[in-house]
């Protein structure tokens, strides 16, 4: 079995997946894993191999071999090659008794393609006023690597600490702490932790509370440069999440410098993605936080596609399918 999840992990390594799923079906098991193609199937096994190789991992990540039903996590690192990377391990049963497996894997930072770079450097200029900067988009879509990269970038002989729910991307010159529920570790708990730390930069894997909401807004008023993502639609709406959650106009003007959304889109006639942004700031993200009727507005997102089919970046039958971000 050591043989069998040694070439599920190598294909993984290798598409650079960042996650790998073992679900059973009917007959058996498959494995899956997610790249920022989408979700593929890698393998099939019966009903007892599947079975085995979701043993092995177990052991492997010290976790408990004869517990099927409770969720469980366990974790270890492998090497492929020169790079080191981090595997996150959590299963749980269904219904029928069957327990299935999901493994994330943790590389080394790692830059995102952009389609304009342009747009990389605008918000690496963007993070001299610190403040609080937000990037929005869907799972998979970039969002950790961004932020990580701009971090990198700026934080040369300063102290970046991060708060993710999981860690998504190993880097040995940043502080990295993880969110730990069984251990009563929240969101909030780190970033209190986190400013007395006092970091120059901080970066928040997602404001999805209230509380995180507030203590981000807290840090980037006090002097941080604090690095965040949040679920919204587009860049502007942005706005109306943090709105929902409590943060006021006042304090949004006072200490909001950008908004931005992101996908990852296949690049045309090659088997890879680029990273397209929308990012709003300055009077337009002035505007948008006093007045919210134009904050569902998508036309620098759709010139930006347009563009991009100009330039055979991307096909037209991409461009309609990401037309509405």
């Amino acid at each position: 079995m050591n043989e069998v999840s040694e070439v599920i992990l190598e294909k993984a390594i290798k598409s650079h997946a960042s996650d790998i799923f073992i679900f059973p079906a009917i007959g058996g098991y498959e494995i899956k894993i997610r790249t920022a193609l989408g979700l593929s199937k890698i393998k099939e096994l019966g009903q007892q191999a599947g079975k085995e190789l979701l043993n092995y991992f177990k052991f492997q990540a010290q976790m408990d071999i004869s517990e099927r039903r409770r969720p469980q996590v366990g974790a270890y690192q492998t090497k492929f090659g020169d790079e080191k990377v981090f595997l996150r391990f959590s299963s749980v049963g269904e219904f029928e008794g069957d327990e299935s497996l999901v493994i994330r894997l943790i590389y080394g930072e790692k830059s995102n393609n952009y389609f304009l770079s342009e747009q990389f450097d605008l918000l690496k200029r963007l993070t001299n006023q610190r403040g609080l900067i937000v990037t929005s988009g869907p799972t998979g879509s970039g969002k950790t690597s961004t932020m990580y990269e701009l971090a990198q970038l700026v934080g040369k002989e300063k102290v970046v600490m991060t708060i993710e729910d999981p860690v998504e991307v190993w880097n040995p010159n940043f502080l990295q702490t993880q969110v730990n529920l069984v251990a009563g570790i929240a969101y909030p708990d780190l970033l209190k932790a986190a400013l007395r730390h006092r970091p120059d930069i901080l970066i928040i894997g997602e404001i999805r509370d209230q509380e995180t909401a507030k203590n981000s807004i807290n840090a980037a008023l006090s002097g941080h440069l604090v690095l965040a993502t949040i679920h919204a639609k587009t860049a502007l709406q942005t706005i109306s999440r943090l709105e929902g959650l409590g943060i006021t106009k006042d304090e949004l003007c006072n200490c909001l410098t950008a908004v931005s959304y992101q996908r990852l889109l296949p690049i045309k006639n090659q088997n890879k993605v680029a990273c397209l942004m929308d990012i709003r700031y300055g009077k337009i993200l002035d505007q948008a936080i006093a007045f919210n009727d134009n904050r569902h507005d998508l036309s620098n997102w759709q010139s930006n596609l347009e563009q991009l089919v100009e330039r055979g970046k991307i096909s037209e039958d991409t461009k309609h399918l990401y037309e509405e971000g």
